[in-house]
């Protein structure tokens, strides 16, 4: 998410100095890599780089590749096989295990609908998108149409123009039939192997922080790191200021009874309560309770949050307690409030992908499932 908020902010200042650039996306993997489908750079005329495609092994030729690209105005799609022994003949040490497709596409600045354009669009506001990339592996070495389309609700971007007339009806019915919520990629062998790259394109995760008390701002400071949206949210206005909390989005100084129409949540949400003040969170968690959110993370003892749902109770609020998190964040043996920041933020990561932390070395198979 942090990585495509910095292609966007470069690609407003390349567009401004008018400094032609590429955009570069794994738009398939096979076996084992570095990155995954979704994973983009941004390449200038110049050689400057923003965001990755891999560990820092297929940056350089990729490069050159965007460059070419850049010079032709002509995508390309690229592959990486990093399966044969002699990786050499890459001019790196790649050291994965896996085949790794890049496409690379040229950016026009005059096209209000060019695949970063449709990005911006895709964040744009707090609703989950479904962007479209078209790209054949059986015909690499011809141009590819590329990312072409955005769809938001009822709201569409982009154009499918440039789809084969044989394909448009399919396609048409496979985004209206589109599920997710992961990401899929799907061969069409009747349409002569063209692929396409469904992907899911999910607002920054809001985190709404009640509490700023100094053992909160390593938190902010890491969820600024992974580009969360933070929200501070506390009644005392001498610590819940822009100077102690400078990542903050937003800072809401309130009681904590007049708190629901201050606070916005939707299911990529999450919140935290680390007031140290019992009361207040009280009355936070009946608010919260309306909300739809995965994730309510509560600092403390489990005891703590017992009583705070058999003191909800005790007003007649009923409670399904399935997204409390008590005592809050992953065991690491954390200690000082920077290890508490990190173990909360690995939890928040693992509940959101709907993944049970473990050992990677215990996991059988390979670290990333592969996208159907």
């Amino acid at each position: 998410m942090k990585e495509l908020q910095q292609i966007i902010q470069a690609y407003e200042v390349c567009k401004l100095e008018n400094q032609q650039v590429a955009l570069a996306t794994v738009v398939k993997v096979d076996g084992s890599a570095y990155r995954r489908p979704g994973a983009r750079m941004l390449v200038t005329q110049e050689g400057n780089l923003t965001g990755a495609i891999s560990g820092g092994c297929l940056e350089g030729d990729a490069l050159r590749k965007a460059q070419a690209v850049i010079f032709q105005q002509k995508s390309m799609l690229v592959t990486y096989d990093t399966t044969d022994e002699d990786d050499q003949k890459f001019g790196v040490g790649l050291g994965c295990n896996g085949i790794i497709h890049v496409l690379i596409e040229p950016i026009d600045f005059t096209n209000s609908e060019n695949p970063i354009e449709l990005i911006k669009t895709g964040f744009s506001d707090r609703q989950t998108s479904l962007f479209l990339t078209l790209f054949s592996v059986k015909h690499s070495k011809s141009e590819q149409i590329g990312t072409i389309y955005l769809q938001k609700g009822e709201s569409k971007s982009g154009s499918l123009a440039k789809v084969p007339k044989e394909f448009l009806s399919k396609l048409e019915q496979e985004i209206q039939d589109f599920e997710g919520p992961q990401n899929q990629i799907q061969t069409y062998d009747e349409f002569d192997e063209l692929s396409v790259f469904f992907e899911v394109l999910k607002p920054a995760t809001r985190i709404l922080l009640f509490g700023a008390g100094n053992d909160t701002i390593p938190l902010a400071k890491m969820a600024e790191i992974l580009g969360f949206e933070l929200i501070l949210i506390d009644g005392r206005k001498n610590l819940a200021t822009t100077a102690r909390f400078p990542s903050a989005k937003e800072i809401i100084v309130s009681p904590a009874d007049e708190l629901e129409s201050k606070i916005d949540c939707d299911l990529n949400t999450v919140a935290l309560l680390m007031t140290h003040n019992f009361e207040y969170e009280v009355i936070v968690l009946e608010k919260l309770l309306t909300c739809m959110i995965p994730y309510i993370g509560i600092l403390g003892p489990k005891r703590k949050t017992e009583k705070l749902i058999e003191r909800l109770k005790s007003k007649g609020i009923e409670v399904h307690s399935d997204n409390f998190y008590s005592p809050v964040g992953i065991e690491i043996g954390a200690e000082t409030s920077e290890e508490i920041a990190l173990s909360i933020v690995a939890e928040i990561k693992a509940v959101l992908n709907k993944k049970q932390p473990i050992f990677l070395r215990e996991k059988m198979g390979p670290i990333h499932e592969k996208i159907k």
